[in-house]
């Protein structure tokens, strides 16, 4: 199994991971569907294939999880510099093996050699194994976001 960089011709590929992804993540309560977010996905990885921020496993010939990141950018000044890990997936039947582990790792590398300090991700809270995973790794609570319905009996 080898982390490396990936083509074009392998934009569908991620995208359908990706959409795996979106599946399973649904079952956590996200809101984001799948479905509508093809188109929206697929320029995603072709932005970061161009900007090196798109990594894959690959076992063979065959892709069994991808990791998509970036450095933080935003209308705020900070003290530190972040990197943000934005997707990472591993394909169910290749899990438990460490390629999670070595897709973040190798993410964390690309982003340390860019010169951030810190490096954030996001997680369903309901999903105590991802929140596991990433707790052996060194990730700790930073950010809270909290979130109700509007139609609720405290408004």
């Amino acid at each position: 199994m080898e982390i490396t960089t990936i083509s074009v011709d392998d934009v569908d590929a991620v995208a359908d991971q990706w959409d795996s992804l979106a599946r399973g993540q649904r079952e956590y309560d996200s809101h984001i569907t799948p479905e509508r977010n093809q188109a929206t996905v697929r320029e995603a990885a072709l932005r970061r294939i161009v900007a090196d921020e798109l990594l894959v496993a690959r076992e063979d010939e065959e892709l069994t999880g991808f990791v998509m990141f970036t450095v933080e950018s935003g209308q705020y000044e900070q003290d530190v510099q972040r990197g943000v890990v934005q997707n990472l997936y591993v394909d169910p039947d290749h899990r438990r093996q460490g390629i999670g582990t070595r897709l973040l790792a190798a993410a964390e590398d690309r982003l340390a050699d860019s010169g951030v300090d810190r490096v954030a991700l996001n997680v369903m809270a309901p999903n105590e194994d991802a929140r596991r995973f990433y707790r052996r790794h060194g990730y700790e609570p930073h950010r809270v976001e909290l979130e109700k319905p509007v139609e609720s009996d405290t408004l």
